[in-house]
């Protein structure tokens, strides 16, 4: 029985880390910039939103396949239950979030960048709809602080209070022998 996550899903874990850091930074930070730079700015923000669009999904189906390693000791039902229930709304916010900034963009009507790339716009742009996406990818993002602070916290809490191996089992590192 592994007691650790695959090499795989440990890696597009930490890579999605970065690419959310990566993706929240671009908007909280570009006010600091000069305004000739929020084009480049946004690019990044939707490289890496789109971006983890594709690896949360790659995540999901990695999971689908690979069971979690088992947690040592084991705690109780409750906690399992409550740590499903985070997870589950990580995987939904982190899906949602990038489909949303899409199509906020897209409907938005105007020329946006992710990946270097010219994206598709609404032939005709419906800014209506265009603010009500967008209101809500704001809020899911502005969420989704609190819920990757419940995540880590409760990765801490396990690690130092509880001291399981439920933070080693995605830490990466030396291959476990099987």
């Amino acid at each position: 029985m592994r007691t650790k996550y695959t090499s795989f899903q440990i890696s597009l874990h930490w890579l999605v880390f970065l690419l959310v850091v990566g993706a929240y930074c671009a908007m909280e930070l570009r006010g600091f910039a000069p305004r000739s730079y929020r084009p480049l700015i946004n690019a990044i923000h939707f490289t890496c939103g789109i971006s983890v669009l594709v690896l949360m999904v790659a995540r999901l189906l990695v999971r689908i396949k690979f069971r979690a390693p088992a947690i040592a000791p084991k705690p109780h039902p409750a906690v399992i239950g409550i740590s499903h229930l985070v997870h589950t709304v990580i995987y939904l916010m982190f899906i949602a979030l990038p489909v949303l900034g899409f199509m906020a963009v897209y409907y938005r009507g105007s020329d946006w960048v992710a990946f270097g790339i010219q994206m598709p716009v609404a032939a005709v742009p419906d800014e209506d709809m265009a603010f009500n996406i967008k209101s809500w990818h704001e809020l899911i993002a502005n969420s989704g602080y609190f819920v990757i602070g419940i995540h880590a916290f409760g990765a801490l809490f396990h690690h130092y209070v509880w001291k399981d191996n439920t933070l080693l089992r995605m830490m990466p590192g030396k291959r476990e022998q099987e």
